[in-house]
């Protein structure tokens, strides 16, 4: 059994850790409030965009001319990676990497080997495991500590334009979708080219008589760049808010186990203090009746 010093030393330095995930964790609550208002939101605006694209695509669909719908054998592939900056969040940045590893494997195997596979990575903690098996072209740092919708706006004009010219012809983005501080799902959505499929709403819509002004064509190719712009960018809050809630909930464990090994160590120091006053208590009886 250790001394009682040494017990004294390990319950100080928990002790000491324990502040600090408590303290980790009140940030992360902080934080999340602010994110989970973003999110929230931001997904009823979203939802809608949908639905409008829905009414005004449903006719027209992948023959709409739009070059954004254009369907290519996937050559040349994307996956856009969602993770943090830091770690102390579970297995928040390790179920991307995995899902990564599963995706690549199952679908885009051959990519990789021909070299046409590449990343781009938002958070650097993710990229830092990724960069050893893949390509990765760019890692974004700065959005998840203070999400613009500007800078989005221009990451997305890029992809865009890149596959118009035919620099990708497949584009996958994998976040957390947010669901509650405890639960995170991880996801992964196609991004270009867009599907019918994609676009049309899992409910059952009533279609109406519309009069297009301008025509229907010109507003779907006007709805399709804003849509995809702000899909990049929910992912992108989606996964802030994830991460701090993956985060709260981790640092609450890491708290309460915390206290749970205090207790032991405290009934354990408390038992070795007993056993060396009943020794020391021994030894004064022995030498009195010695005597």
């Amino acid at each position: 059994m250790p001394n009682l010093k040494e017990i004294r030393t390990r319950i100080t330095s928990i002790q000491s850790t324990q502040k600090i995930t408590s303290a980790m964790k009140l940030v992360s609550a902080a934080k999340l409030r602010h994110a989970q208002t973003d999110i929230i939101n931001l997904r009823p605006y979203s939802e809608k965009l949908n639905k409008i694209l829905c009414h005004l695509s449903d006719s027209l669909g992948c023959s709409s001319g739009n070059l954004l719908f254009a369907q290519r054998p996937p050559k040349n592939v994307m996956l856009i990676a969602f993770a943090s900056n830091r770690g102390l969040c579970g297995v928040f940045n390790s179920n991307i990497i995995k899902e990564i590893d599963r995706i690549i494997n199952e679908k885009y195997k051959k990519q990789q080997q021909d070299g046409t596979l590449k990343l781009i990575c938002f958070g650097k903690k993710a990229a830092e495991q990724l960069q050893k098996n893949y390509e990765i072209i760019c890692v974004n740092e700065s959005l998840i500590e203070n999400p613009h919708f500007d800078e989005v706006d221009k990451i997305a004009t890029g992809l865009m334009n890149d596959f118009i010219h035919r620099k990708i012809d497949k584009i996958e983005i994998i976040y957390n979708r947010f669901m509650n501080p405890a639960t995170q799902i991880i996801t992964a959505e196609n991004y270009l080219p867009i599907t019918k499929m994609e676009i049309k709403s899992s409910k059952k819509i009533m279609y109406a008589d519309f009069i297009f002004q301008p025509s229907q064509e010109e507003i779907v190719s006007e709805l399709v760049p804003k849509i995809l712009k702000l899909q990049l960018y929910k992912a992108l809050l989606d996964s802030i808010a994830s991460e701090h809630g993956a985060r709260m909930t981790a640092m609450d464990n890491a708290t309460r186990n915390a206290g749970d090994m205090i207790r032991r160590l405290t009934l354990n120091y408390n038992r070795a203090r007993q056993a060396n006053i009943t020794k020391e208590l021994i030894e004064i009886i022995s030498g009195a009746e010695a005597l």
